[in-house]
């Protein structure tokens, strides 16, 4: 029995299930149809062909649509990851350099003016002079103790007011002028002199070269009694500008003073330290008054 050849009437299709691939003959020996064994492989290349075009169409398209999306999502966020770019100020958050700077005139303020310059020298020191404006009123209050304010003197020969080594110091120096004053409390009295010179140098001078011999004279009257006659008492020397002061406190009963006189030494002591202010207050006044003129 012979058979046709397709031996079945049905096409073969290499994408369908259950196709039979044809062959020439029925018999074991015949060979395969090679041409359509070309024609298929060639069939399922193509195909396999418009299956990775079209696959990577759509990645293509997947991607745009992933990066649109993020690009959409950091747009409408104003927080930023810590340690990125984006946490530094933006241009109008900055302060601006063309802002208004604060602007101070100059000060012409000239520097304070020293009192002591204007005590320094007669060519400066040329307010009234006298002892009841060194020395003004009827009495004096240190502290909580009150002087009652004695007899006064002033003079240009300046070696008759003073006793011992003093004279020639005042002298040697050219004194031009020596005011005392007395003041008294409970049986102490207290004379301050105050000898007037040209120049710092020369009363500075002056206060070197005293001794405690270099005393000036007692000035008693107006219900003041003799004191420091021939008693001993307790004297003082300093200097400010071109005054040198000089005190000598003692008993007005004549009774020698001893280191246990405390009363003593404080009267001397407080007489010292109200002539050194008013010599000071002197020098403020006259550089008070320059300074406004």
């Amino acid at each position: 029995m012979s058979f046709g050849q397709g031996g079945s009437s049905q096409q073969w299709d290499p994408w369908k299930p259950n196709s039979q691939q044809p062959w020439n003959g029925g018999s074991a020996g015949g060979s395969p149809d090679w041409a359509a064994l070309a024609d298929a492989s060639e069939a399922r290349a193509k195909r396999r062909r418009l299956l990775f075009i079209g696959g990577g169409a759509l990645a293509a398209v997947a991607i745009g649509t992933a990066v649109a999306v993020a690009v959409v999502s950091a747009g409408g966020s104003n927080q930023a990851s810590p340690g990125t770019e984006s946490q530094l100020p933006g241009i109008s958050d900055l302060p601006s350099a063309t802002g208004t700077v604060p602007s101070f005139e100059p000060t012409s303020a000239p520097p304070p003016l020293d009192p002591k310059d204007f005590v320094a020298s007669a060519q400066k020191d040329k307010a009234p002079l006298s002892p009841d404006i060194l020395f003004p009123g009827t009495q004096l209050t240190m502290g909580d103790t009150v002087y009652k304010k004695g007899p006064t003197a002033d003079t240009k020969d300046c070696a008759s007011a003073a006793k011992s080594t003093l004279p020639k110091v005042l002298t040697d120096n050219r004194c031009t002028r020596l005011i005392r004053v007395t003041y008294s409390r409970d049986g102490v009295a207290v004379t301050v002199g105050v000898a007037v010179f040209a120049t710092e140098a020369q009363a500075t001078k002056a206060k070197q070269q005293a001794d405690a011999k270099s005393i000036v004279k007692s000035l008693s009257g107006g219900g003041v009694k003799d004191f420091c006659v021939g008693a001993v008492c307790r004297s003082t020397t300093n200097a400010y500008g071109r005054y040198a002061y000089f005190t000598l406190a003692g008993f007005t009963s004549g009774k020698d003073v001893t280191e246990k006189d405390k009363a003593v030494f404080k009267t001397g002591d407080d007489l010292q330290e109200f002539t050194y202010r008013q010599i000071r207050r002197r020098g403020e006044a006259q550089a008070s008054a320059a300074a406004a003129g």
